[in-house]
């Protein structure tokens, strides 16, 4: 267990073998993020570079990677998939102005530094960063190490985390599995595979969402937009969508306070394939007959999560819809150079308001909110609708069936051709019309123009925002795609007037 004490934390571990090494090297691995410093202290031969030669293969995703020891060059840089990173060896440094002409001042920016010998630069580390201490142990065996890791500052809780998780992996039977990294998305939650002998599934990692500042009365972002803040909506309608004959993550093992599941792992085939990315149109065809499926079904609002804890799926409220909206006006354009005067803004949400009711207004069902080729997986073994798996869902809202079809024809990831989208809309429609006598597929298109356009509003600026507020430019590229698709949904003759609100404030994006 952890212990802190005045902005620290640590927690020691007994390293009996390479095995044990390995998993201390991931566990702090998938702590890190751009710019930490982490220290490696101990002896000579206790086992330092080892660390840091398993720690970066991990990272590189390629147990391959050269990674030699940087005694003699004293620094090594590797380009990594998440950030540089750069191996420090300060053994053969006996001050500060050797440092300084190391380049120990100007390293890459957003790179994480793997600090061999810190005694070596006292004074000059920072004040929040991560330490592991090596020592050995000569009397239990050659190989034995014990490690005692500490977090300093701001690094203090990722201490405390890692400890958390260690735990729980060693409670679900996996501590002895061979761990994998996946890929991350633009949230707080991490995965990773878990491969112990046949047994395969994933490791969930979702630390609480800490609220944000107010910004509607004493609401945050969050609150207002209804997502959820822990794991226990991804329980509920995992186990929800798995009744109801689909493909979700089976729920092995959880824990519903820290944030940890260990859920099933349902491979990497996707419904999208080339190069680049384009839609399998069977895929997107099932994909379209599964929404159809979902929405014939009389789905409850509450739903078990364990014994005595029930949990209760929020509405798609006009709060929710316009506060998204409005992220265009608080991120896009800021980035645009372009500003609006508040009375602006007011007829911004006026026509918001006079186009989204009908949505509010019609019968709900279960919004996924993430229904798009990120989060949808091929299961070939599998027959009919279950062979199209879901993953993403935590978010889920009851709303107007139209917004997981717009999530799925206007995905922000892949181009879907316009001919495409129109084809697979025409397939919905035609199968709403099939099962139900009085369907009104003129107003299901409405509304679907209407939630597409809000939805390609709510990601121009979330992807302005991950790059402006959270270091993340890797969203810009999909940004004329998403306007793409926005001139689409404007272009429907009942959006008229909002359509000539945004040709009069919003900039072209190819204009910029």
């Amino acid at each position: 267990m952890p212990l802190t004490n005045s902005g620290t934390s640590s927690f020691s571990v007994a390293l009996p073998d390479e095995h044990a090494t390995r998993r201390l090297a991931i566990d702090i691995a998938n702590t890190l993020e751009a710019g930490n410093v982490v220290t490696l202290s101990g002896d000579l031969g206790a086992g330092k570079t080892t660390l840091a030669r398993t720690l970066i293969r991990y990272l590189a995703d390629d147990p391959s990677t050269e990674v030699p020891s940087p005694t003699f060059t004293l620094m090594q840089t590797y380009d990594l998939p998440q950030f540089p990173l750069v191996h420090v060896d300060l053994y053969r440094v006996s001050g500060a102005a050797e440092l300084a002409e190391l380049g120990f001042d100007d390293l890459p920016e957003r790179a994480v530094v793997l600090l061999e010998w810190p005694d070596r630069a006292e004074g000059l580390l920072p004040p929040d960063r991560l330490d592991v201490s090596l020592t050995l142990a000569p009397k239990l065996k050659l190989e034995f190490r014990h490690a005692r890791v500490t977090g300093y500052g701001t690094l203090a809780p990722r201490v405390d985390r890692m400890a958390a998780a260690r735990q729980f992996i060693a409670e679900s039977g996996y501590s002895e599995a061979l761990r994998t990294r996946l890929g991350g998305d633009a949230s707080t939650r991490s995965y990773e595979r878990l491969a112990l002998g046949e047994k395969r599934a994933l490791l969930m990692n979702s630390p609480r969402r800490p609220d944000g500042p107010p910004v509607r009365g004493d609401k945050p972002y969050s609150a207002i937009a209804h997502l959820a803040d822990n794991v226990v909506p991804f329980v509920a309608m995992a186990n929800g969508l798995r009744q109801y004959g689909f493909s979700a993550p089976a729920v092995y093992h959880a824990d519903l306070e820290q944030g940890f599941l260990i859920i099933e792992d349902l491979g990497d085939e996707r419904v999208v394939g080339g190069d680049p990315q384009a839609p399998l149109e069977a895929r997107y065809e099932t994909a379209v007959d599964v929404l159809l499926a979902l929405h014939e079904q009389q789905l409850p609002q509450t739903l078990p999560v364990a014994p005595h804890l029930d949990y209760r799926i929020p509405p798609y409220d006009m709060d929710a819809f316009l506060i998204e909206a409005e992220l265009l006006l608080d991120w896009f354009l800021p980035r645009l150079n372009a500003a609006i005067p508040d009375t602006e803004r007011d007829s911004f949400r006026a026509l918001w308001r006079e186009l989204l009711q009908p949505a509010i207004d019609a019968p709900p069902t279960w919004v996924l909110r993430d229904f798009h080729s990120p989060n949808l997986l091929w299961l070939p073994q599998r027959s009919e609708l279950a062979r199209l798996a879901i993953l993403d869902f935590q978010d889920a809202v009851m709303g107007h069936p139209a917004y997981d079809l717009a999530s799925l024809l206007q995905d922000a990831r892949v181009d879907v051709p316009e001919e495409t989208e129109l084809a697979l809309l025409g397939r919905y429609v035609r199968g709403r019309s099939r099962r139900e006598a009085d369907f009104d597929g003129a107003q299901l298109i409405k509304i679907y123009a209407t939630l597409a356009a809000q939805r390609a509003s709510k990601i121009l600026g979330i992807f302005a925002r991950l790059d402006a507020r959270d270091g993340k430019p890797q969203y810009l590229r999909h940004l004329p795609r998403v306007w793409g698709y926005l001139q689409r949904s404007l272009s429907h003759p009942a959006l008229e007037a909002l359509n000539a609100w945004y040709i009069a404030h919003v900039p072209a994006l190819n204009t910029i």
